[in-house]
């Protein structure tokens, strides 16, 4: 079966990259260096127009995931913009204190994207019980959940996530992200067998405007999706799947 390549993006650069290179589905963010935050409503439009599937990320700020009422209102109005742009679904997640899954608020969120498709972030890597949560994750009807196995990295977390599959039986998606590359994706997905990748795809690139660091405006390296890092993923990818991997 193929293995479906999902690539973040937070620029219109990165959103035309993951396209050219041959991504399946995009991640829509902006601020990926803090996790990603949701997107402002003109990359969304731009997003709009791509011929692969675009989710985005409902996140109103950086930190954790316990959100107050002002942030579940924001996340309302948000996916509710995703909804007028015609982005294909939402990227969600909410987390009590004790971290398991705030389920309250995730159901009036699902609720709220009712019609658009739903991904689960890794606010799931926090959960005390990840095989509790799993089921939670079923019941309120998400198509997938992003994990890496609450571990740093999805590498590091392909046990936990080889029992996850193992548990949703074909009942909602398994999608490994964090720390994916080109040197792991192999052992992550032949460990796993997962059908659905998660990955940034970028690559650091120097700033040599020297006025735009001095004033704060960018920082001496950044990090920019990679068509041609996608082009060699969605390559391997297609490789491993004519091996029968």
């Amino acid at each position: 079966m193929p293995v479906l390549l999902e690539v973040c993006v937070d620029s219109p650069e990165g959103l035309a990259a993951a396209v050219a290179g041959g991504a399946n589905r995009v991640e829509l963010c902006a601020a990926l260096d803090v996790g990603g935050l949701t997107a402002p409503p003109g990359i969304m439009a731009l997003a709009a127009r791509v011929p692969i599937p675009v989710y985005a990320i409902i996140r109103p700020r950086a930190g954790n995931f316990i959100f107050d009422a002002d942030n579940e209102a924001a996340m309302m109005t948000d996916i509710e913009a995703v909804r007028a742009t015609g982005l294909a679904g939402v990227v969600i997640g909410a987390s009590r204190p004790d971290m398991a899954l705030d389920l309250p608020m995730l159901k009036r969120l699902m609720g709220c994207a009712e019609g658009l498709g739903v991904t689960l972030h890794r606010a799931f890597d926090l959960v005390p019980d990840p095989f509790e949560a799993l089921e939670q994750a079923i019941e309120l009807g998400a198509e997938r959940v992003l994990t890496s196995g609450l571990k740093m990295s999805g590498p590091e977390g392909i046990d936990l996530i080889r029992q996850l599959m193992e548990q949703a039986g074909g009942r909602i998606s398994i999608m490994p992200g964090g720390g994916i590359n080109l040197s792991n994706v192999e052992r992550v997905v032949h460990a796993t067998g997962v059908h659905e990748i998660h990955s940034s795809c970028r690559q650091p690139v120097e700033c040599r405007d020297e006025r735009a660091i001095a004033f704060g405006f960018q920082a001496p390296v950044s990090h920019e999706t990679s068509g041609e890092i996608v082009r060699k993923m969605r390559s391997l990818l297609d490789r491993m799947c004519s091996k029968g991997m």
